[in-house]
């Protein structure tokens, strides 16, 4: 799971992580947990919670909170990156911001704080989705 624990994960574990990779948009614990079991895969929810948890504390998947308040969750790129999310169906793009991280230093700078790091996750609703 995490590269920082040093430990390898287990099978259940690594089942999560590989089905999770498979998604493109972000998707909660319970929507993967549902997808996993109709591929016959036998682990817990509360698996499904805990290694998720730790793999978004860890870094190593990104997680967002919907309007609703759920957590919901996507394997991602390396490196600094924000989000655009259709607030109806979940589709995401990977955008990059700039002028963000510009602003982020800038007004880190005004207040005195240092080491500034900031989340950006950018809603809407996809053409798909959009009303015609």
């Amino acid at each position: 799971m995490s590269t920082t624990t040093h430990r390898r994960p287990t099978r259940q574990q690594a089942a999560v992580i590989e089905r999770l990779g498979r998604s493109e948009d972000f998707t909660s614990a319970q929507d993967l947990h549902a997808r996993m079991r109709e591929a016959g895969d036998k682990v817990g929810l509360a698996t499904v919670y805990r290694t998720l948890t730790s793999l978004a504390a860890a870094g190593e998947v990104d997680m967002i909170r919907t309007d609703e308040g759920e957590a919901v969750y996507r394997m991602c790129s390396t490196g600094h990156h924000h989000h655009l999310v259709c607030r109806d169906c979940g589709r995401t793009v990977e955008i990059e911001g700039p002028a963000v991280e510009r602003w982020a230093d800038r007004v880190g700078a005004e207040h005195g704080f240092t080491d500034v790091s900031h989340t950006l996750e950018v809603f809407g609703r996809c053409q798909g989705c959009a009303p015609a």
